[in-house]
């Protein structure tokens, strides 16, 4: 432990005594990325509600500057959140105004190699460790360096975010705080010059929000650019921020820096009370308790174009009074104040490095203010060549091994999708073994038989279908945040989601055939055993790519209740309860959509034809001792195997395809 000092201060004898840290830790292994300024003018957007569209962002403008910790504030409903996702890049749709970057026209394409997106919710796989979870996030992001330096990079970051203690804890197992550090250190792998955070403080008790804030400072200190929203924080939170922008009813009352907030206020004849925390008075101003003030404060900052900085002049009260008496020279006064402060702050868009931190603050932090000042110094670097780096990390195919083998990881840590699934396939195929027993070539048993089939294929169906809508969509969370903050491509992890699964599908299915098939004693013959498997194997997939497009379309509630329904006219034209020559002639087509009459027909192709020899009978008449009595009955003298296989096959990309396509609707819609 490095040693500390201790800081107090005694308000009777101002005695100050500081603490602090003899231990200073560097991100000095990170790449080097360019300073990131963003800006904004006339700034809209607009949803539609019913037949109308609602206002949420009306012609706001800011500057949001690198190297400081930027809040955004405002009631609820006032936009801040909107703001965020627009300046992030996650809404574009009903959007209307400019975003810069470092003066330049902002191209979201080259912008999001460059920020992160740390959403509120802390969407982390809980069945990795923090150490696993890390190793993936920088094979995919910094794929380009070798293992040595990857975990060089995994290392210096836990061990500056607080987390080296914690390698080898799984994430389900952090406290709310450690899961916010986990999740900015899975982004800062990259090193984005412009961080994003939702509500980094929400859930979190004291303590942990002066960590995490502690943390973005010394982060914004590095020259990034830190914002993040924030509902209504403590004074001592409030003074960590270097520059503060509030909102009301989608407008800007306030931009500049925290220690001008007051000030600005004041000369506005909006005295803070003494010992009030201004972050709740600003708050209080913009909800309308002291009088409706918004119009004025808008003016005053001219909807965010006014950036209030140290040494900045401020309108007077009465000036603001008299031009707005005096038809509209409000805008006039606006403008004065605008040239004041551009004459009295000439340079304000220098980094703001050098704040103090105050003196009745005890504060342990690490100090990686220096964190590559080669970095920050180094945006001498040339942007033409940055923007051409690829989008990701790593090649579509090395993505999806990295995706696969994480998903095959998961699949063998989930307590559901694995022993859970082995223990009910033993189970139920040990059940139906003996409910069948040594039915299969007994010719007084063929209808039971039949039966059996049919609920083979209901087993199969339920069982691949269900677990995959009830594990998908929980992937989705995590999916828009790794997805957006470029983790990786949709089509790689699509590719080994869907195909991490299927080997277990295949184990599974293959153990409880092998039981049942042997035990109903249905044809001793490795070829019938092999068509028959076949068959069910491939009603599976097929069954798990159903559960696939329903989850990648609904959510869990809608898709446990929908898929068993939409299942209904599948089992009722599979040819089991109806023959095909019974069923109207304007229902048959849905014959060729049901996957179960394929799987069935199949089954009882395998079992019943290719010219298989008399059943054994043991009454003296038996209907269906030829086992093409038997398929004639059931209509599929003239079925072919190979169709039947050749239709899952089809139905089975098809199926796939759609998930895909819906899956990317689905991210689209949630943006």
């Amino acid at each position: 432990m490095a040693s500390e000092n201790v800081l107090l201060k005694n308000r009777s004898s101002d005695v100050k005594v500081q603490i602090v840290s003899t231990q200073v830790k560097k991100l000095t292994n990170l790449p080097q990325r360019p300073k990131v300024d963003l800006s904004f003018s006339d700034l809209t957007y607009k949803v539609k509600q019913g037949k109308e569209e609602k206002i949420i962002l009306k012609n706001v403008s800011g500057r949001l500057r690198s190297g400081e910790l930027c809040a955004i504030m405002g009631p609820s409903g006032a936009g801040k959140s909107t703001l965020l996702n627009i300046l992030t890049g996650y809404k574009t749709d009903g959007m209307g105004g400019q975003i810069l970057m470092n003066d330049s026209e902002r191209d979201l394409s080259q912008f999001s190699k460059l920020s992160a997106y740390i959403m509120q919710d802390n969407q982390l796989h809980a069945n990795l460790t923090v150490d696993e979870a890390m190793e993936v996030a920088a094979k995919l992001k910094i794929g380009n360096k070798d293992q040595y330096e990857r975990e060089t990079i995994i290392t210096e970051i836990l061990d500056t975010l607080g987390l080296l203690d914690h390698r080898r804890t799984m994430t389900s197992g952090l406290s709310g705080g450690q899961k916010k550090r986990l999740s900015i250190a899975l982004e800062l792998v990259s090193n984005p010059p412009i961080m994003f955070f939702d509500e980094p403080t929400s859930g979190l008790d004291s303590s942990s929000c002066f960590q995490c804030i502690s943390l973005l400072k010394n982060l914004a200190k590095g020259g990034r650019t830190i914002i993040c929203t924030i509902h209504q924080p403590s004074a001592r939170l409030f003074e960590m921020f270097d520059q503060l922008y509030t909102l009301s009813d989608g407008q800007c009352v306030y931009q500049g820096s925290t220690t001008q907030l007051v000030p600005f206020l004041g000369s506005l004849d909006l005295q803070c009370p003494s010992y009030h925390n201004p972050a709740s008075y600003i708050i209080e101003v913009a909800c309308g308790e002291y009088g409706d003030h918004t119009r004025k404060l808008v003016h005053a900052i001219d909807n965010g174009k006014n950036d209030i900085r140290d040494g900045h002049a401020f309108p007077t009260f009465e000036a603001l009074n008299n031009a707005n008496n005096a038809n509209g020279s409000i805008d006039t006064v606006v403008q004065q104040l605008r040239k004041g402060s551009d004459n009295d702050v000439p340079n304000n868009r220098n980094l703001n490095l050098n704040q103090g931190v105050n003196d009745r603050q005890v504060v342990k932090s690490v100090d990686i203010s220096d964190i590559e000042k080669a970095n920050v110094d180094s945006a001498l670097l040339d942007y033409s060549a940055h923007w051409k780096q690829p989008r990701y990390g790593n090649s579509e195919l090395q993505q999806f091994f990295i995706i696969l083998r994480r998903a095959l990881l998961f699949s063998r840590r989930d307590w559901t999708l694995m022993y859970l699934r082995l223990f009910a396939h033993l189970l139920v195929g040990f059940l139906i073994g003996a409910l069948y027993f040594k039915i299969g070539n007994d010719g007084s048993k063929v209808l039971s038989n039949l039966g059996f089939l049919f609920f083979n294929m209901l087993f199969l169906m339920y069982t691949s279908m269900t677990i995959t809508i009830l594990s998908f969509p929980l992937e989705m969370p995590v999916l828009l945040k790794e997805h957006f903050n470029r983790w990786y491509s949709l089509r790689s992890y699509y590719l080994a989601i869907t195909l991490s699964d299927m080997p277990f599908q295949t184990v599974f299915c293959v153990i409880y055939v092998t039981i049942v098939y042997f035990m109903t004693s249905q044809p001793p013959d490795l070829e019938r055993y092999g068509m028959f498997l076949l068959a069910c194997l491939l009603v599976s997939f097929v069954a798990q790519s159903v559960g696939l497009v329903v989850g990648a379309a609904m959510n869990v509630q809608n898709g446990v209740f929908l898929a068993p329904v939409m299942s209904v006219p599948f089992l009722l034209f599979s040819g089991f309860f109806v023959s095909f020559d019974a069923i109207p002639i304007y229902l048959r087509w849905i014959t060729y959509l049901s996957y179960i009459r394929y799987g069935f027909e199949g089954t009882a192709l395998a079992t019943y034809g290719f010219d298989r020899l008399k059943l054994d009978c043991f009454i003296k008449y038996c209907h269906f001792k030829k086992p093409k009595t038997t398929l004639e009955e059931l209509d599929m003298v003239n079925s072919s195997y190979l169709v039947d296989i050749v239709a899952l096959v089809l139905i089975f990309f098809f199926l796939r395809i759609s998930a895909f396509l819906f899956l990317k609707w689905k991210l689209k819609l949630n943006r």
